[in-house]
C-alpha cells in the first residue's frame, strides 16, 4: 500500500467511524490525512511487531481531536485488528473519541487538551537527547491550536536546548472551530512567528504526498524543525471543505451518502 491509497482508506473509515458514533471532528480528521498517511507509509521507523522498540520514532498527534486518523493508519499498518476500528467511540471500547493510548499499541500518548501533545514531544526529544539515542520526535499541531501558551513556552524550550530531533508539522487549514484562525486571533504569518522562537522553518502543501516526504527530511542542526503544511479542512468530501458546520456536525443521510460516494465508499 502506498501513501495515496493509505490516505484514501483513512477518509473512507472515517466517514464511516463518525457516521456510526455520531461523533465529530471529521473537518480536521480529513484535513491532517495526507500528513498521517506519509508519515506512517514512507517516514517513521516503527514496527508493529514491536511497538515499544526504544529505537522507534515517536509521533504525537497534539490536536487529539483528530485521532481517527492515527487509528485507521495504526490498524492499516498491523499494530491492531482494523475490525476493532468499528467499536470507534462506542461505551466500553479502547478508541476514544480524542486519541488515547491505553490499550492502543502505537499511540504514545492521549491527546486532547490542546497544547499539552507538544509539550510531551519536546520532553520526550530532550531525553532523547540526553540518553544520546538517534530517532526522532515529531509531533502534529492545529493552526487553532497555536493560540495556547504552552505551545509557544514549548517552542522557546525546544529552541533553547537545541532539540534538532523534534520536528512539528502545523496542520494549517485556517480554521477552528468557531470561525477561522484570522477572525479568531489574527494569524498572518505562522512561519515567521515559528522562526521567531527559534525554530528551522519550512513550509509546503500538506496534501501533496511528494512535497509532504520531501519537506519531513529537512532538519538543521542545532535548530528544531516546524513544518507549516497548508491544507485544507474537511479535504476529500466537496461540501465539507471549508465549511465550518463539519467541526462538530457528524455526516448523516443524504450527506453520509453523498461523501461515501465521493469517497468510493462501497455500501
Amino acid at each position: 500500500m502506498d501513501s495515496g491509497q493509505l490516505a484514501l482508506e483513512i477518509r473512507q473509515h472515517a466517514i464511516e467511524m463518525v457516521h456510526a458514533s455520531h461523533a465529530s471532528h471529521i473537518g480536521a480528521i480529513l484535513s491532517v490525512t495526507d500528513i498521517v498517511a506519509v508519515l506512517y507509509n514512507d517516514i517513521l521507523n516503527i514496527n508493529p511487531q514491536n511497538p515499544k522498540d526504544d529505537n522507534r520514532d515517536r509521533l504525537i498527534l497534539s490536536k487529539g481531536h483528530a485521532g481517527v486518523s492515527i487509528y485507521v493508519a495504526l490498524a492499516k499498518k498491523g499494530f491492531f485488528d482494523q475490525k476493532l476500528l468499528d467499536t470507534y467511540y462506542c461505551d466500553g471500547s479502547i478508541l476514544s473519541g480524542h486519541v488515547s493510548h491505553k490499550e492502543v499499541k502505537g499511540v504514545e500518548i492521549s491527546t486532547g487538551s490542546l497544547g499539552h501533545g507538544i509539550s510531551v514531544a519536546v520532553g520526550m526529544a530532550l531525553a532523547a537527547k540526553l540518553d544520546n539515542k538517534k530517532h526522532s520526535v515529531y509531533a502534529i499541531v492545529g493552526d487553532g491550536e497555536c493560540e495556547e501558551g504552552s505551545v509557544w513556552e514549548s517552542a522557546l524550550f525546544a529552541a533553547h536546548h537545541c532539540l534538532d530531533n523534534l520536528i512539528v508539522i502545523v496542520d494549517h487549514n485556517k480554521m477552528q472551530a468557531m470561525g477561522t484562525c484570522e477572525e479568531q486571533l489574527g494569524w498572518k504569518d505562522l512561519s515567521k512567528k515559528w522562526n521567531a522562537f527559534g525554530f528551522h522553518t519550512v513550509e509546503c502543501d500538506g496534501h501533496n504526498h511528494n512535497e509532504l516526504r520531501k519537506t519531513l527530511q529537512i532538519r538543521e542542526e542545532g535548530k528544531p524543525t516546524c513544518i507549516i503544511a497548508h491544507t485544507i479542512k474537511g479535504k476529500g468530501v466537496s461540501f465539507m471543505e471549508n465549511n465550518l458546520l463539519w467541526h462538530y456536525r457528524d455526516p448523516q443521510g443524504e450527506f453520509y451518502e453523498k461523501a461515501k460516494q465521493e469517497l468510493g465508499v462501497e455500501s
